[in-house]
């Protein structure tokens, strides 16, 4: 599952699908029997659609989710760069830099004052000082950044709302 395919576009989900969707999201480890059991199929129809949902691009991959603090990863940090220069090979050069850093866990290229925003987990504040001394010092273009360190987790969750 590590290739990204783009899933095909506007693609209609009966419920069935939907119901896998909405169960692999939480339960990403449940047997076929089980899942088939909870959506009305029997287990090779149940199969088979999972199979399809993976081959399309829908399901991307399964993953452990992993408490941060047991790592010694507490510390959550979301840092804004600008870059110097906002062409598409200075972006290509920052993206392949970016990719490199360990403790990023996303990157993305936003819209408004900042060129990207960082999220990172990092154990304190001497490895919050490395983080930005790696991200000023060494990759390419940067401007400036601004961060902002997370005092309390509200929210956090990669499961997408799946409609009825």
């Amino acid at each position: 599952m590590a290739s990204r395919m783009p899933p095909t576009k506007h693609r209609r989900f009966d419920r069935i699908d939907r119901n896998i969707l909405r169960i692999l999201q939480r339960e990403g480890r449940i047997s076929y029997t089980e899942l088939a059991d909870r959506v009305g199929l029997s287990t090779t129809p149940c199969m088979e659609r999972v199979k399809r949902l993976e081959k399309d691009g829908v399901i991307e991959g399964y993953h452990a989710r992993i408490n941060p603090e047991a790592l010694q990863y507490s510390m959550l940090v979301f840092v804004e760069i600008s870059l110097s220069y906002q062409s598409p090979d200075a972006f290509e050069r920052f993206n392949q830099a970016v990719s490199q850093l360990p403790y990023l866990l996303e990157c993305h290229l936003v819209s408004g004052d900042a060129d990207y925003l960082i999220k990172a987990r990092i154990s304190d504040m001497s490895q919050y000082r490395e983080l930005l001394g790696d991200m000023l010092l060494t990759l390419p273009g940067v401007k400036n950044s601004k961060s902002y360190i997370v005092m309390e987790e509200v929210k956090e969750t990669s499961e997408l709302p799946v409609e009825q």
